[in-house]
């Protein structure tokens, strides 16, 4: 590896010579000059990897250099050092995007320390991150092994999305595999598990149970609406909850986050079932024997989620809470910026609920678009390109907004996603529905040990198209694929985001509670 490169700028460069010995010694190939106008001629001439500048110099003051040098090498980390402690002195370098503020005299661990601050910075985190997964890998495992109950395996989705952020920003591509192994095994529990309980779950039979798609509003939400102030529910659609962590430090300037919980959405994890029985306050099969004209069925054309506004309404009813509210879908950009500038009358209603359909609508443009699946080739790509629409979104507006206000908060959502890489092949009739993750139909084939069947749907609330028709689910990041055209059909779907089936990605979702800051 190459020695890194420092220049050193100051009208008393001899009298540093014990800290230029004591930077060699060290690794550092060091470069001196005594003024400004030396400085830059010599950043012309080679590359450095940092300046260190003194402030007080005659000729051309290190203000001045430091204006010239970022000029010419916006990207060049200077660092100021300086015997004034002036504040005003202090505010100059700092708003001229300086590395570090040293006051002289300075002593050589606290140059060592600037340097590996500012130099080393990647490397000593990566190295530190690496070494505490490691230490917790163990741990994780063992606990993946045990007997766990929904609250256990959404702490492990916790550390397990914890670790991928973290060892994301480190270099160490070995670690990455290893994490994504460990996340591969922990998935392969967690269906198994979700397989032997859900039926139960949703019967009622255990009281033992997870908060569900069905009974979010009833548990989480109702309980936020005991004063005064305005309530907002924003359910951004198909939100992962490692996209929330992400998006978690850009609100944190504008809210404080009370609570972090995670929810489990039902089956199918999609929006025509989870969300439909999020507003409802229902499974699938009572909102469509309850509520039959808002329920739309698989082989019916048109959007299956036209009704959530009437769904809330009557959820609302059905648990006497006679208030004001307000329902609102965006799917465009559009109609994003028009619903800023309703904010304000919003400020009325007791409950606001607004749906936002970003994430989702990303996830199939990654699919469609060649241009998104380069701009997202992988997670952690995927989750910066999350972070870059919010960044300048309309939603972004509407967050800013409430930020300002004293109102009650929760960022939610319906389902997940998991990026699908293994195909598992299937067979089903035309009416057969077109869902890579799940299939509902009758006569469907397939090998049964590799999806997660339910040949009675009643059993799990969910309706039979007609008398024979079952459902089956993938695990993990499997995808259903056609013999017929298997080829292309894999290479098409293989490594894009879907929803549908059985994972934690996709089941265990955030429902986050916010307080501004004011």
């Amino acid at each position: 590896m190459d020695k890194l490169s420092i220049l050193w700028v100051d009208d008393e460069i001899d009298l540093l010579k014990p800290h230029i010995i004591f930077l060699k010694e060290k690794g550092y190939d060091v470069s001196t000059v005594n003024n400004g106008h030396d400085a830059l001629e010599i950043l012309k001439s080679k590359p450095f990897d940092i300046v260190f500048l003194d402030e007080q110099m005659p000729g051309l003051s290190g203000i001045e250099t430091l204006a010239k040098v970022k000029g010419d090498f916006p990207n060049l980390p200077v660092v100021m050092i300086t015997k004034n402690e002036e504040e005003s002195i202090m505010e100059d370098a700092i708003g001229s995007n300086i590395a570090d503020y040293l006051i002289k005299p300075v002593k050589p661990n606290q140059i060592l320390l600037c340097l590996k601050k500012n130099l080393e910075n990647k490397k000593l985190v990566s190295e530190k991150t690496t070494h505490m997964y490691q230490q917790e890998f163990r741990s994780i495992g063992m606990e993946i092994s045990n007997r766990l109950n929904y609250d256990e395996w959404a702490d492990i989705y916790k550390k397990i999305t914890h670790w991928e952020l973290k060892l994301g920003q480190s270099m160490d591509d070995g670690m990455n595999q290893v994490l994504k192994m460990q996340k591969d095994e922990a998935n392969q529990v967690f269906c198994r598990y979700v397989e032997r309980n859900y039926a139960d779950w949703l019967s009622g039979k255990t009281e033992q149970r997870p908060v569900q798609s069905h009974n979010l509003i009833k548990e989480k939400v109702f309980p936020l609406l005991h004063d005064n102030k305005p309530l907002f529910v924003i359910l951004i659609d198909n939100l992962r909850f490692d996209q929330w962590k992400v998006l978690q430090p850009i609100l944190e300037d504008f809210f404080r986050v009370e609570r972090e919980d995670i929810y489990y959405s039902i089956l199918p994890t999609v929006t025509q079932y989870a969300r439909n029985s999020l507003f409802s306050g229902l499974l699938p099969t009572e909102i469509q024997k309850k509520y039959p004209k808002y329920w739309v069925d698989e082989d019916e054309e048109g959007s299956k989620n036209n009704f959530e506004n009437e769904l809330l309404g009557e959820l609302l009813r059905r648990y006497g809470h006679d208030v004001k509210y307000s329902y609102y879908k965006v799917l465009n950009q559009t109609y994003g910026k028009k619903l800023v500038e309703l904010m304000p009358n919003l400020m009325i209603n007791k409950l606001n609920f607004i749906v936002y359909n970003f994430v989702d609508m990303l996830s199939h443009a990654r699919t469609e678009m060649e241009i998104i699946r380069e701009l997202a080739d992988d997670e952690k790509a995927y989750r910066s390109l999350t972070v870059s629409w919010f960044q300048h979104s309309p939603l972004f507006d509407i967050l800013k907004f409430l930020g300002e206000k004293d109102v009650n908060l929760a960022i939610t959502t319906d389902h997940g996603s998991i990026r699908v890489e293994n195909p598992v092949k299937i067979l089903g009739d035309r009416n057969t529905n077109t869902n890579l993750r799940y299939k509902t139909g009758r006569a469907l084939k397939y090998e049964h040990q590799e999806a997660f069947e339910v040949r009675n749907p009643s059993d799990i609330f969910l309706p039979r198209g007609n008398v024979s028709s079952s459902y089956v689910f993938c695990r993990n990041d499997d995808f259903f694929a056609y013999p017929n055209n298997y080829n292309y059909y894999v290479n098409y779907y293989k490594d894009t985001f879907q929803h549908g089936g059985i994972s934690m990605e996709e089941i265990l979702v955030p429902f986050i509670v916010l307080k501004p800051k004011l």
